[in-house]
């Protein structure tokens, strides 16, 4: 089987392709495609593996994936920018990746057979949740420009499951963490700060709620949807594990050794969303799927990561720069 990873060398994408690589199906081939701008990094991946292919290129250019495309069974689409706080300063990029770069894919996937696709959303899309739970056909209400762009990128996958029978399934994950993750993002951004004898920057007053899943779960995830999922469908993907900003941050001071004197409390972000919660009965009763990493163990393990692996995150550091880093 040949699959096509977009956005593979990005934290999700890359650690997607590495359990492709390391698990016991010899006869799996990848190829990944990924314009290796900030959030793109080569060092994800393995050196050099022989069943892996990777290509510097962009999901917006139709005539490269016409050209490459042709042979994969599957594509598992990940190439999106996914930042909050980078779409508040400018919703361009995340127009143009998110939609016109899904709708270029999945034309070029028409127009060259391929037979299944995955495309890889963000329970964002929802927009906040007072109480209870998000299903699948629930109203979407983005509230920022990247979870807008989400949105609309799922209505198009959407759309060419309807006309042209493409056999797309989507998913909605909850936020991710792991190794491997920049440095803009919450946890590493925590972590790393905390790491460096730094501040780390709190969001109003702490109690926006969220949803944490190990990426490895996520990935597990993805794996029975592209194997097991229905064309057409929706999957939402979480762990369950609810967390308020100012509880994950408590966790993270106690793992790192420091005490609420290195936080900082900083104007809360534009329209931003108080909880995220995704109701997990569909793909648990269709495909099975349960997580399997504690997140207490799963978030020592993070911190473990990049206590060990400065070499990784150092160079990336600038990242962090007027970034708060909450989703």
């Amino acid at each position: 089987m040949r699959i096509f990873v977009t956005g593979g060398a990005g934290f999700i994408g890359s650690h997607y392709v590495r359990g492709l690589l390391d698990g016991d199906a010899l006869d799996v081939s990848v190829t990944v495609l990924d314009k290796m701008t900030y959030a793109g990094n080569a060092a994800n991946l393995p050196d050099a593996h022989p069943r892996l292919t990777v290509l510097r290129g962009d999901v917006c250019d139709g005539q490269l994936l016409l050209e490459i495309l042709p042979g994969h069974d599957a594509v598992v689409h990940f190439a999106a920018e996914s930042h909050v706080d980078r779409s508040l300063m400018s919703g361009t990029p995340f127009v143009t990746t998110n939609v016109l770069g899904t709708q270029t894919l999945l034309e070029a996937c028409r127009q060259t057979g391929v037979e299944r696709i995955v495309h890889v959303s963000t329970d964002e899309v929802y927009g906040s949740v007072s109480q209870g739970s998000r299903a699948e056909d629930a109203l979407l209400l983005p509230n920022s420009p990247y979870a807008a762009s989400k949105a609309a990128s799922d209505l198009i996958a959407r759309a060419y499951w309807r006309s042209h029978d493409l056999n797309i399934s989507i998913t909605r994950c909850s936020n991710n963490y792991g190794p491997y993750q920049l440095v803009e993002k919450a946890i590493p951004l925590f972590v790393t700060n905390l790491l460096d004898g730094l501040e780390v920057p709190l969001y109003g007053d702490g109690y926006q709620v969220r949803e944490w899943l190990h990426v490895t779960d996520h990935c597990r995830a993805l794996d029975l949807v592209l194997h097991q999922g229905r064309a057409g469908e929706i999957y939402n993907i979480s762990a369950g594990v609810e967390l308020t900003n100012r509880e994950l941050v408590s966790r993270l001071l106690e793992l790192c050794g420091a005490g609420w004197d290195r936080v900082r409390h900083v104007t809360d972000r534009k329209a931003h969303d108080q909880r995220y919660s995704v109701d997990t009965t569909k793909i648990q009763e269709e495909l099975g799927f349960t997580a399997q990493v504690p997140f207490d163990e799963g978030l020592a393990g993070v911190v473990a990561w990049y206590r060990d692996n400065r070499a990784w995150w150092e160079p990336l550091r600038k990242h962090r720069v007027g970034l708060t880093g909450a989703r």
